[in-house]
Formats: C-alpha cells, sequence, structure tokens
C-alpha cells in the first residue's frame, strides 16, 4: 500500500515537473538573459537574480562538491559489482541496487536531453559561452543521488553511529548544495525549482519499486 502511494506522488511529481517545464517556455517569457536569451517567468527570475547576485566561488566549490554525489554513486555501484562477480549472475544481484542503477540511468538520459533541448539558459556567460541552465544539473544530480544514499544506508548499514553519521551527512550536504546553487546566481530561480520536482518524482519513484519488491519477496 506504501509502495502504490508513494508511486502515485512520484507520478504526479514528474507530471508536474512537466507542467512546470512547459510554463517556464509560455510564461511571462522575456529576453533577459545574456545575448537575449529569452526566459520564462521573467519578472520573478529577473528580481531574484538581482537579490542574489553572482558568486562565482560558490559556483566553483558546487561544481566541485558535485563529485561527492558522483562518488556516492560509485560507491553503490560497487557493492553491486562485487555481488555479480560473488554470484555470477546479474538476475542475482540484490533487486534494489538493480533499480537503482535503472533509475541512475534514467537521471542521466533525462540530464543529456535537457542538454540537447534546452529550456533556458544561464542568466551568465560561463567562458564567454551561453550554457542550457534548466533543470540546474547539479541539484538533480544531488537530489538524485544523496537521497539514495540515505535509504540505502538505514537498509544495509549495520552500525547504528555510522549509519547515523552517513544519513546526517547526506542530509546537511543536499540542503547545503542546493542553497548554494540558488545563491550562487548561476540558474534562475526556476531552473532550480525543476530540478526539484524532477529529482523528488523519481526518487519516490525507485523507493515505490524497491519496496514493491521487497513485498513480493516476502511473499
Amino acid at each position: 500500500m506504501k509502495a502504490k502511494k508513494l508511486f502515485y506522488i512520484g507520478i504526479l511529481l514528474v507530471a508536474l515537473f512537466v507542467l512546470w517545464t512547459v510554463l517556464v517556455q509560455t510564461v511571462d517569457v522575456q529576453a533577459i538573459g545574456p545575448n537575449e536569451t529569452e526566459v520564462g517567468f521573467a519578472s520573478l527570475n529577473d528580481r531574484f537574480h538581482e537579490w542574489t547576485g553572482v558568486h562565482m566561488a560558490l559556483y566553483v566549490i558546487t561544481d566541485w562538491l558535485g563529485l561527492v554525489a558522483i562518488f556516492c554513486c560509485m560507491c553503490l555501484g560497487g557493492i553491486g559489482l562485487i555481488q555479480l562477480v560473488k554470484r555470477k549472475n546479474l538476475l542475482k544481484v540484490d533487486s534494489d541496487l538493480l533499480i537503482l542503477g535503472i533509475y541512475y540511468l534514467t537521471v542521466i538520459f533525462g540530464y543529456l536531453i535537457f542538454e540537447m533541448i534546452p529550456i533556458n539558459y544561464r542568466p551568465i556567460l560561463i567562458n564567454g559561452m551561453i550554457e542550457a541552465s534548466y533543470p540546474s544539473s547539479t541539484t538533480l544530480l544531488v537530489l538524485s543521488v544523496m537521497p539514495t544514499i540515505i535509504f540505502q544506508s538505514k537498509r544495509r548499514i549495520t552500525n547504528i553511529f555510522f549509519r547515523k553519521c552517513v544519513i546526517e551527512f547526506s542530509f546537511l550536504f543536499s540542503v547545503f548544495m542546493v542553497i548554494a546553487r540558488t545563491v550562487a546566481g548561476v540558474h534562475w530561480l526556476t531552473d532550480i525549482s525543476g530540478a526539484i520536482f524532477l529529482s523528488a518524482g523519481l526518487y519516490l519513484i525507485y523507493v515505490s519499486c524497491v519496496l514493491f519488491f521487497d513485498g513480493k519477496s516476502k511473499k
């Protein structure tokens, strides 16, 4: 029952992301970006961007800290690889890890789509070039990966103190990254919002699938 509820909420959030993407392209569109690039919700985005300003140090720091999320992906992938080598059968790898692999591939696929089909461009030039900005890729990466670290830690780490440290670090790291990326001034506010909607939706769908297979294995 819980799995089904989480699945529906996840689908609703993904649908909200799709709606948000449409609105970003149609509501209050003005050429306020670099090289007169057009931006939806222009008044809101422009006002927020003026309020935060641009902080390149935060941009660089959060860019590099994105490697933490990638490292976490590799750690979980390593657990799955070890199981594959030991059990010599992909289908014998824990189902939550197999689903996690599909989930990560889905996130990567979504990122690539928006790199190829830009919705928004950044509010500033990066090395003299305009870059795709919607949804915020760093925010999407962090909020797609770090919640899975928390989820997997609760399932796999038996040492209570270590598990608590991992969970608290993952949570605080996620909060810091989202806030820092938002105020760095290298994305429009709607870029951050879009990443939050999409990552939350995909994560809940992942959790619901894991809980569904957990329920089947217990029967």
